[in-house]
């Protein structure tokens, strides 16, 4: 089918309002260097996200690093995946700070809900929250848009987030694996969530695009 023929799946079923379009990247190893940072001690060490009005208009941009504390200094792993470098974080305010801006800055913007490439994000979330002993800075309902893309355009499998760009006809914007990147790369995408655009081909593109994991969630 078309772009113009092809029925779109539901839309996804989100508050009225405007809402955040977010991704982390966090300490992290893959089991090969002197650093290991079991999953349940991964911490955010960067902050992206995008605040955008239901017309899907970007209202403001907020970005930051943070510095970690249960594993201070990173893995070559974790510096070859994201660009992210030591003297990044360790300039950076705590979580406990960013997270009190972040959470002021979804107040100004008057944040309704808030959605990410997947669950990953709101479970990394959860975790700093709790290991930090603070108020968790985005509290409204969190929406899994990596899903939601699939499900809206009626996809089997649910894509990587440079799949899904590939898929949408685009090209990825910026540097894979940091966060302000990803997330104006998801903002992209969301005509094909939340609006009518429709993929003219989706099962079009090779298995290795379909199966493509440039993003971890």
């Amino acid at each position: 089918m078309t772009a113009s023929t092809r029925t779109l799946g539901p839309r996804l079923p989100v508050p009225s309002g405007n809402f955040v379009v977010l991704d982390f990247e966090a300490t992290c190893s893959n089991g090969t260097g002197p650093i290991e940072v079991p999953r349940g001690e991964m911490e955010i060490i960067e902050i992206g996200a995008i605040a955008v009005d239901p017309e899907l208009n970007t209202l403001s941009e907020f970005a930051r690093f943070i510095r970690p504390v249960r594993h201070t200094t990173l893995s070559a792993f974790a510096t070859e995946l994201t660009t992210i470098t030591q003297a990044d974080v360790d300039a950076a305010e705590d979580f406990k700070s960013v997270a009190a801006e972040l959470a002021l800055w979804a107040a100004e913007n008057e944040i309704s809900w808030w959605g990410s490439w997947g669950k990953y994000d709101r479970n990394q979330l959860t975790q700093d929250v709790r290991f930090h002993r603070v108020p968790d800075p985005l509290p409204q309902p969190h929406f899994n848009i990596k899903e939601s893309f699939s499900e809206r355009q009626g996809i089997k499998r649910r894509l990587g987030l440079g799949g899904a760009v590939k898929t949408a006809g685009l090209s990825f914007e910026g540097t894979a694996h940091r966060a302000i990147s990803d997330t104006r790369n998801i903002a992209r995408l969301l005509p094909w969530v939340l609006g009518t655009a429709a993929l003219a081909n989706p099962a079009g593109f090779s298995q290795a695009d379909i199966e493509e994991r440039v993003s971890k969630r």
